[in-house]
Formats: structure tokens, C-alpha cells, sequence
């Protein structure tokens, strides 16, 4: 049975590309959202075993969706995947329960090890 990966960011581009390294992995991308309001809603209904989830987006941002994913299920894996690289800011994710954080442009390889770390954790 294969590990569902929950794809959140709001750039096509990036889910796309998150989601081409995934499927070589051997996981099935459930759901994507460019939001994080999107993200908690699709979370709670699929309830996947990962989610790729940018930090800067509308509506709501990973930071917030972060913290609701977790409150509404403590167990949830997240992997913050950003642009963004602020100590202040990784610091509040790891606090949140982020598992890991992979800074954009991120190298092919780093993605790879992040779904095959995770796909051996279940």
C-alpha cells in the first residue's frame, strides 16, 4: 500500500514538481491545495500520511495551517517546504510540530530522502 502525500503551495509549478519526485517514490499525491485554508480542509478529509506544505501563501498561510492540521491531529507529519529561510520562522514550525523543512529551489535529491525517510516512518 502506498504512502498519500498531501501537496500544499501556492505555485503550480512547485506542486508539480513535488508531486513528479513523489510518484517516482512510490507515493500517491491525494490531494493538492494553493492554500493553507484549502490545505486544513482537504487534511481532514484525506488525512494523509505527509504534506508538503509552503509557508507564504493567500488566505491562509503554511504557518497557520500548520498549527491547525496539528491541533486537529496531533500524529499529522508536515514537512515545511519554503523559500523562506529565517531561523525565527523554521524555529515556530519545529515548535508546531513540523517534521523536517526543505528550503526553495530544493534539490531533487533532498525530496527524495524527505519521502523515503517518511515512507519507511509508517
Amino acid at each position: 500500500m502506498s504512502q498519500k502525500l498531501l501537496i500544499v503551495d501556492d505555485a503550480l509549478i512547485i506542486r508539480l514538481r513535488i508531486r513528479e519526485i513523489a510518484v517516482e517514490c512510490g507515493w500517491e499525491v491525494v490531494g493538492e491545495a494553493a492554500n493553507g485554508e484549502q490545505a486544513v480542509e482537504i487534511y481532514r478529509t484525506l488525512k494523509p500520511d505527509l504534506v508538503t506544505m509552503d509557508i507564504v501563501m493567500p488566505t491562509m498561510d503554511g504557518i497557520d495551517a500548520l498549527r491547525a492540521i496539528r491541533e486537529s491531529d496531533p500524529g499529522a507529519r508536515v514537512c515545511m517546504v519554503s523559500a523562506i529561510n529565517q531561523r525565527e520562522k523554521l524555529s515556530e514550525c519545529i515548535q508546531l510540530g513540523a517534521i523536517d523543512f526543505i528550503v526553495k529551489p530544493f534539490d531533487r535529491t533532498r525530496l527524495i530522502h524527505l519521502f523515503e525517510k517518511q515512507g519507511r516512518s509508517r
